[in-house]
């Protein structure tokens, strides 16, 4: 099994969306640069914010594009390009829809679930679609038109506390999955419900 080389979390850029659902992908980046000491910092060649960090024993790219979400595909594609990172080497982390705040789940392939940050990823990969995913859960607003204006809402108190807590427990399972260890990784964040 590979071990993964990078990981990816998508957001809106400008202090107008940092606290948006749509930032999920980011709020779990930001969390992993503080947790390793460091700090992302805008990178032009990858069109976003980057760092480097170690975690376990394994070097790991962190990008956070500073494009719109429906245009992450660019960043992604330079970062795969430059450091020639094959798809079972990173990670998206976004916002998913189907889950409750509160949990989160790893994925292999599969389509983009009308996502448009992964819309682009993959188009921008040649169709690419077999990377991994680590989705967290926002919730859903109950009616396919209120979509947009909830991911681009902040999450009440209790909803931000759930999303949080399943952050906290996506840092626990990394080590596990970046080493290439799926199963324990999926075990227990799978089993895991704040």
């Amino acid at each position: 099994m590979s071990q993964v080389k990078a990981i990816i979390g998508l957001a809106n850029p400008g202090t107008e969306y940092e606290a948006t659902r749509h930032n999920a992908g980011a709020w779990l980046l930001e969390a992993l640069a503080r947790d390793s000491g460091t700090e992302l910092r805008p990178d032009k060649k990858f069109l976003g914010r980057y760092a480097r960090i170690r975690l376990g024993d394994q070097d790991l790219h962190l990008l956070e594009p500073t494009t719109f979400m429906n245009r992450s595909g660019g960043a992604v594609a330079a970062l795969v390009q430059f450091f020639k990172l094959a798809p079972g080497e990173r990670v998206v982390a976004h916002d998913e829809l189907d889950l409750p705040p509160g949990t989160a789940r790893y994925k292999t392939g599969g389509g983009h679930g009308g996502h448009n940050g992964l819309r682009d990823i993959i188009r921008a990969l040649g169709n690419d679609k077999s990377f991994h995913r680590l989705r967290i859960g926002i919730g859903h607003p109950g009616d396919a038109r209120l979509v947009t204006n909830y991911v681009l809402g902040r999450p009440g108190k209790a909803d931000r506390t759930a999303i949080d807590a399943a952050i906290d427990e996506c840092l626990a399972t990394l080590p596990q999955a970046v080493a290439g260890d799926w199963t324990r990784a999926m075990q227990r964040l799978h089993s895991f419900s704040a």
